[in-house]
């Protein structure tokens, strides 16, 4: 792998490039950024919502490694990866309630919902159950380090990130106010996109509001460009907010209910942050949403959007031309993303230029991209 210079990325805004275009094209700076970014940080994986009750379990290939979401018997979340201590076998294909223990298909190696390995049927021979070289206490599931914040499922793949509370601190401090219940849509309130672009570009275009005037024109005509806010903070997450949020109204005027607890300042108001590496976020006083980005290789993407309110008591109609409302301004980024995908074949370009006034969400962004991918590189240096 040829190694990229990153210096001018970290230059101060007004001096500095975009990440080269090996970043969005090259495989071997995928897998690169896969470890750097990915594995080493707390990353979203799913939402809780997927597994609602106890014995739910669904499997979720990330970043090509087989894993199992589940709630166990006692109601918590877990992550495990999706293979039989045995022989490596995957062991939940489909999502499904699991009724009694998770069953390896291969050999019947089962295991309990919390991970636990509880029956190795013939290990010792026919007939026998157990073996002398078999400690099952030391054979369970392997578990990924997880946490839940708003819904999301967050892992460490690595295990070695700072605790949870400690490395989100930042956002978890910013949106303290909405720190309160909140509850899935359901079935209709949950869709995905596939994008043929790098993960990174639909972070930088999250980010930002330049674009609305051209690429949201209908958004834009009631929540313009300069009632938008950056929102920034180096290291941890970037985006943007408005000062002018606009309620969605039934044919009979009636609205969503409000989150409980909230300051006056969003009785208007809404954010949109980016959460490094891959979680984007939304928040108003009537709803929220999560969009968890999939890496599919260097130049795909899988977007898993959720909508989330402050009941479960919600107008289903009302529901439904929210969440088209939304795939809509979500669908409209589609060629933006996918155009600058294409545009990275071009050798001549050099990562761009950023606007000082307009672009620094997604230059915080791209500063956290090379720092960790520099950090990363260092570190493998000094243990070669």
């Amino acid at each position: 792998m040829s190694v990229t210079d990153l210096s001018a990325v970290c230059s101060p805004i007004h001096q500095a490039r975009g990440l080269p275009n090996a970043h969005y094209i090259d495989g071997a700076v995928f897998t690169e950024e896969k470890q750097a970014l990915l594995y080493s940080e707390w990353a979203g994986l799913a939402v809780a919502a997927d597994v609602p009750e106890p014995g739910d379990a669904v499997p979720i290939s990330f970043l090509d490694i087989p894993l199992l979401l589940i709630r166990d018997r006692k109601g918590a979340v877990r992550v495990f990866q999706n293979t039989c201590r045995h022989r490596g076998m995957i062991l939940v294909d489909a999502p499904r309630k699991i009724e009694g223990a998770i069953r390896c298909p291969y050999h019947s190696w089962c295991y309990a919902t919390d991970g636990k390995l509880v029956s190795t049927p013939h290990v010792g021979g026919p007939g026998k159950n157990t073996h002398e070289g078999i400690d099952r206490d030391l054979l369970g599931l392997i578990e990924v380090r997880s946490h839940i914040w708003r819904d999301v499922v967050w892992v460490n793949l690595s295990g070695e990130a700072a605790a949870f509370e400690q490395a989100m601190a930042d956002v978890i401090a910013r949106w303290a106010e909405f720190d309160t219940p909140l509850f899935h849509g359901g079935a209709d309130s949950r869709f995905q996109l596939d994008l043929n672009c790098n993960w990174k570009l639909a972070v930088e275009n999250y980010c930002e509001s330049y674009h609305l005037p051209w690429v949201h024109p209908g958004l834009n005509s009631y929540s313009r460009l300069e009632d938008h806010y950056h929102i920034e903070q180096p290291g941890a997450y970037s985006g943007q907010g408005t000062l002018v949020y606009r309620q969605l109204k039934s044919d009979e005027g009636t609205v969503f209910a409000d989150f409980d607890g909230l300051s006056d300042k969003w009785d208007k108001a809404a954010e949109y942050i980016a959460v490094y590496p891959n979680v984007l976020l939304g928040v108003h006083r009537d709803h929220a949403f999560v969009i968890l980005l999939h890496p599919q290789g260097q130049g795909k993407t899988r977007e898993h959007i959720h909508i989330y309110y402050a009941t479960t008591d919600t107008d289903a109609n009302l529901r439904q031309r929210n969440t088209e409302q939304w795939k809509e301004v979500f669908a409209e980024d589609v060629f933006v993303v996918e155009g600058m995908q294409r545009g990275r074949n071009a050798p001549g370009f050099d990562g761009g230029r950023f606007s000082p006034a307009m672009d620094g969400p997604t230059h915080l962004f791209h500063d956290w991209v090379a720092t960790r991918v520099q950090a990363h590189r260092d570190q493998s240096t000094a243990a070669e």
